[in-house]
């Protein structure tokens, strides 16, 4: 059974609530166990805590679920590409499956909403990676 850890951003948690459990549903249809989840502030906040879950021997592959509305300003830009970098450099680092579950940026709330399934698409992008890099 693969085992997945999860980090969710509390920010915009009336999204990232509903992205969490359409993940959870999707790891367990797929088989999967999410075995850790450590909660975040927001999307900015996820390295470090992803950093933590890749350090366990029961984490196969780490999801991360957030999303990130655009402001008045291109801070939503800055923040999502430097945490998809950075998550990025994680994997490699650790050799261990990071799927980016994040939504935006350039995103208004509706766009958000509409986005949710996103954890969905992040869980299966870890099972599949696990998987194929098993085989490799």
């Amino acid at each position: 059974m693969i085992r997945l850890g999860f980090v969710v951003a509390e920010f915009n948690r009336d999204i990232t609530y509903q992205m969490e459990i359409l993940g959870r549903e999707h790891a367990e249809f797929l088989g999967a166990e999410v075995t850790r989840t450590l909660m975040v502030p927001g999307v900015y906040d996820m390295p470090l805590a992803v950093k933590k879950l890749l350090t366990h021997d029961d984490i196969d592959a780490v999801v991360t679920i957030g999303c990130v509305i655009q402001g008045e300003t291109g801070h939503d830009e800055i923040v999502a590409q430097q945490t998809s970098r950075k998550i990025m450099d994680l994997a490699l680092d650790f050799d261990k499956p990071v799927a980016l579950g994040i939504s935006g940026p350039k995103m208004s709330r509706v766009d958000a909403h509409r986005r949710i399934d996103y954890s969905k698409r992040a869980v299966e992008a870890a099972v599949k990676l696990v998987k194929r890099l098993e085989d490799a």
